[in-house]
């Protein structure tokens, strides 16, 4: 494997985690790098950077973003997003990663890229829960508020320096990890 497929693949994963916190987001910053020039994607993939699909993706993250702010809007789109977050995750993965089958390719981005979104999605549900259990729903601003943050930070990381994009992704998911191996309760027979 080459250190391009590397960077990609790191690329990918931290564009996906991003999906995770806003399924638009993400697409919408790989759309402006790849047509302002600044990132390639795998042939078939550079749409994303046309005129058409920049209007679009605009479109849909003002959209996502302000539905975000509606307390009964919010949760709908948390039920909307998870399978979102998952397809989105995936699919930019697979365009990031240029040299490689598409049997692979695809296999990939599938497993890791969607799993990384949908694992990063899943959190934003459980915050937007303890928020709506903890304060009826009035903390939930400031949890649209950080997932918008995290999703741009991962997005402009994952192009910028794809390296402590992954790093970060994976100190996520470790911490996560840790965090519900440390909260499971023991099961008594």
């Amino acid at each position: 494997m080459t250190m391009e497929n590397v960077l990609a693949i790191c690329m990918g994963l931290g564009l996906a985690a991003a999906c995770g916190f806003r399924v638009f987001v993400p697409m919408l910053v790989m759309s402006i790098a790849v047509h302002s020039g600044h990132l390639n994607v795998m042939p078939g993939m550079n749409w994303i950077g046309s005129a058409p699909a920049l209007v679009t993706l605009s479109l849909a993250t003002a959209l996502e973003i302000g539905g975000y702010y509606i307390p009964w809007l919010d949760h709908f789109l948390d039920t909307v997003a998870t399978p979102a977050a998952i397809v989105a995750g995936t699919i930019v993965t697979a365009s990031m990663v240029t040299d490689m089958s598409p049997y692979l390719r695809w296999t990939m981005a599938a497993i890791a890229g969607g799993g990384v979104a949908g694992a990063v999605q899943g959190t934003t549900v459980l915050a937007r829960g303890v928020s709506l259990a903890t304060t009826g729903g009035l903390g939930n601003p400031l949890i649209a508020t950080l997932e918008l943050g995290g999703s741009v930070f991962a997005s402009l990381a994952a192009i910028i320096v794809p390296f402590v994009a992954l790093a970060l992704v994976v100190g996520v998911m470790g911490f996560l990890a840790l965090r519900a191996v440390r909260n499971r309760v023991p099961v008594s027979v």
